[in-house]
């Protein structure tokens, strides 16, 4: 089968010929800049990383890295906009388009929230007359088609990173603090915030699916509206105030593309699971099998003929603590729970951090190659 083959047969839940492996399609299935970089040096090759999402410090991984690990997907995204990027206000504070400021801590890997330009006592006149990002900026969209054309002579899979963060951004807007606190007594205040940046982030992405939506095999999307230990509300209030936007999303896309959708959310979602298959996800990332409610064996006995399962290798303690030995285990026993029926893309929970060894991270590939279905499924 060819790469696309392969990603395809496993989301439409038919076994491939092996398991489909990933690694930096999406956003939120990469490495960050010092565990790519120590890979690099113990292959010997590859390009320096150049950072894609700054604040978690996302880097590309080198197309020749990807071809010895036999990835399967390749990604495109949007580039910068024209006229309003990034502001860098020190050596370590920087803004971003929607006036978010973040600072990196000494010792520290990524940047923090340092300043919400919505937070405290504020109004739906505050934010309707905030100075929103340009949805239509050309920048963002300049070498879109581009990109998908040429990724498309290829034989991976095609994903594309869209902008619909809705949940993220109203956070890092309004500061984490004052968004729970909407979400639990102010839902006239919260639904206007909503409201204001799902309005941009469809007409973001509807001009980028008018070039992309007969290219591409897959949209990936994402959010954390899970904890460690418990989503981050109630169902019913989830269903009243979270999930109305997420339909709202899933049907802008099915509106303007064919492609399947990757949902990113980590934590404890196993309440959330039946929402996410009603509204027409059809693939959950990163399937954070240390949450709780989240072990393997239930969540694919559960809804494994509904949803495909994108990720699942523990990132927590196998992927930085264990030998390599023990992660090529845990990749066949995930592939053993989770492959049957197909319906299982490999990759990390989330992406891969600077203490993660390089040899984990190969043997994790090695072990994915061998995964393999009895008998090959043509598309």
């Amino acid at each position: 089968m060819t790469h696309r083959e392969r990603v395809i047969a496993a989301l439409e839940h038919r076994e491939p010929d092996r398991l489909p492996m990933d690694l930096g399609t999406a956003r939120f299935t990469g490495m960050v800049l010092g565990g790519y970089e120590n890979l690099r040096a113990r292959l010997g090759f590859g390009a320096p990383g150049a950072v894609v999402d700054r604040m978690q410090q996302v880097v590309t991984v080198d197309e020749r890295v990807l071809e010895h690990l036999d990835v399967d997907a390749r990604a495109v995204s949007q580039g910068p906009p024209d006229q309003v990027r990034d502001i860098d206000l020190d050596a370590e504070t920087w803004r971003d388009e929607w006036g978010v400021e973040r600072r990196k801590p000494a010792g520290c890997h990524y940047y923090e929230l340092s300043r919400c330009p919505l937070a405290g006592k504020i109004t739906a006149a505050d934010i309707a007359r905030f100075p929103w990002p340009d949805p239509s900026d050309p920048g963002r969209y300049r070498k879109l088609r581009e990109q998908a054309l040429r990724l498309r002579r290829t034989d991976y899979a095609v994903m594309y990173n869209a902008r619909y963060n809705l949940v993220h951004q109203a956070q890092y807007s309004r500061g984490f603090e004052d968004w729970f606190l909407d979400l639990g007594q102010d839902h006239d205040l919260f639904r206007a915030l909503m409201d204001a940046i799902v309005e941009i982030m469809i007409e973001w992405n509807r001009l980028a699916f008018d070039q992309l939506g007969d290219l591409i095999d897959i949209v990936a999307f994402g959010d954390d509206i899970g904890q460690q230990d418990r989503p981050v509300c109630s169902v019913p209030l989830y269903r009243k105030l979270i999930r109305p936007y997420q339909e709202r999303i899933v049907e802008s896309i099915r509106s303007q593309t064919r492609a399947r959708i990757l949902y990113h959310t980590c934590g404890s979602v196993y309440r959330y699971m039946e929402d996410f298959i009603d509204i027409g996800i059809d693939a959950i990332n990163p399937v954070q099998v240390t949450a709780r409610n989240m072990e393997p064996e239930r969540l694919k006995r559960e809804f494994g003929g509904r949803i495909a399962f994108w990720g699942g290798i523990d990132s927590q303690h196998v992927l930085p603590h264990g030998s390599p030995s023990e992660v090529r285990a845990e990749v066949r026993r995930m592939f053993d729970i989770m492959g049957p029926g197909g319906g299982y893309v490999l990759s990390a929970v989330h992406n891969i951090q600077p203490d993660v060894p390089p040899d984990n991270i190969l043997a994790m590939f090695e072990a994915g190659r061998d995964c393999r279905y009895a008998a090959a499924v043509t598309v």
